[in-house]
């Protein structure tokens, strides 16, 4: 299906294929029961009364959307988009020094679309660190999307994934890590996010301080038809953290990026594309 969606859409053109999109957002509004139901309860959190079906279908639309995005970013078809980046000095600082630097996204808007501003701009190699799960998931889709595209992806749990990632931050590398999921057994923290607990991973944070690097929160929240707002902001800089200050230090930063995605799903409420009971979790 990627395959098909990806010649229509190099082919026909852009506009043409997003009219596929509305089939695809409307299939899982009538099929994914568990996913509407939660795209329900998300949306009336973030909007502050019940959601609406059209607001829900818009849910879906929205991911579609960013998914058939990365077709055209894996393809350097960077000339589509109209991007805006915010970023801070502190992010400017740390890659002019060759130090890299620690990205923590969610499922929030789009992450590719860092990968895409780097590659635009020649700027310095993203790498994600994901679970080899879906890492396969997502190699596959991109082979589909474009074969050549080359993918960084570090798995983390094994015994070499700490260095692997130290060694990236050595080259200079952006190294990328997603926040808002649970994996097996990791050590978590609740913290309440759009007004009501949840539990929320440390392993991002602990990995920053462990390798005494600064990590900052990232989001690419897709605003309209090949519209993107980048947003960068630092969570905490473990550079010169003691032992002993870690935990406070760390406690800090996670409540910091919790309320940094309540504040962007206020902003962007349909892009949060975590399509199950988040606050059940774990």
């Amino acid at each position: 299906m990627l395959r098909v969606i990806t010649w229509i859409s190099m082919k026909l053109g852009r506009r043409q294929a997003r009219a596929i999109l509305h089939l695809i957002a409307g299939y899982f509004f009538l099929f994914a029961p568990t996913a509407r139901r939660s795209s329900r309860a998300y949306l009336t959190r973030a909007l502050g009364q019940p959601a609406r079906i059209w607001q829900i279908y818009h849910h879906f639309l929205t991911f579609a959307a960013t998914i058939h995005d990365r077709i055209y970013l894996l393809n350097n078809r960077f000339d589509l988009f109209d991007i805006h980046v915010h970023q801070p000095e502190a992010i400017d600082t740390a890659i002019a020094a060759g130090q890299g630097a620690l990205l923590l996204g969610a499922h929030l808007g789009s992450f590719e679309m860092l990968r895409g501003v780097g590659q635009r701009h020649g700027g310095p190699r993203v790498v994600m660190v994901m679970y080899e799960q879906n890492a396969r998931r997502i190699n596959a889709m991109l082979s589909a999307i474009n074969p050549i595209v080359e993918q960084n992806i570090i798995p983390p749990g094994r015994m070499d994934s700490m260095i692997r990632v130290h060694e990236q931050l050595e080259n200079g590398a952006l190294v990328g890590l997603l926040g808002d999921r649970l994996f097996n057994k990791e050590k978590v923290q609740s913290i309440p996010f759009l007004g009501k607990p949840a539990l929320w991973p440390s392993g991002p944070f602990r990995m920053a301080a462990t390798l005494r690097r600064p990590i900052f929160f990232m989001v690419g929240l897709h605003t309209g038809p090949g519209k993107y707002e980048i947003f960068f902001e630092q969570l905490a800089d473990f550079t010169d953290v003691e032992r002993n200050d870690r935990e406070v230090v760390l406690h800090r930063a996670m409540e910091k990026y919790v309320s940094l995605l309540d504040k962007y799903c206020h902003v962007a409420p349909y892009n949060w594309f975590n399509f199950f009971d988040f606050w059940q979790q774990g």
